[in-house]
């Protein structure tokens, strides 16, 4: 089971680290596995989480091709040679066809924190920092 810190969860969510706390307590969240130190999250709860939030996407705004999506990996499917990734960012959902080699070099699997960086036509995922 993939865990995070209690204020990357909150970053990814969009709300404050008390109200990641509140949500842990309530069990909307997952609390992650941890023998010591600080309370970790479940990032497969984060992704639900995530998930539900998503909104109808808004107008579309003119942006630069720089754009970066950081976000939880919500679906990995891989064939022989290639890999569908799937990026739950906010209320963006994103999906990305590379090649299979690469999403196993990348350890890309459901709850990993992931950036999209969309660059012309390319979409480029990295793994996040644990």
């Amino acid at each position: 089971m993939t865990h995070m810190r209690v204020s990357d969860a909150a970053e990814l969510l969009g709300v404050s680290d008390d109200t990641v706390r509140r949500w842990l307590e309530a069990g909307r969240l997952v609390v992650g596995a941890s023998e010591s130190g600080p309370r970790t999250v479940d990032a497969a709860s984060v992704a639900a989480v995530m998930a539900e939030q998503a909104t109808a996407p808004g107008p579309v705004v003119q942006q630069s091709a720089r754009n970066r999506f950081a976000g939880i990996i919500t679906r990995v499917e891989m064939d022989g040679v290639m890999a569908l990734v799937e990026i739950q960012a906010g209320p963006h959902r994103v999906t990305s066809l590379l090649s299979r080699e690469s999403a196993e070099e990348l350890g890309l699997a459901p709850g990993v924190r992931a950036t999209a960086v969309v660059k012309s036509t390319n979409v480029v995922v990295e793994r996040g920092e644990a």
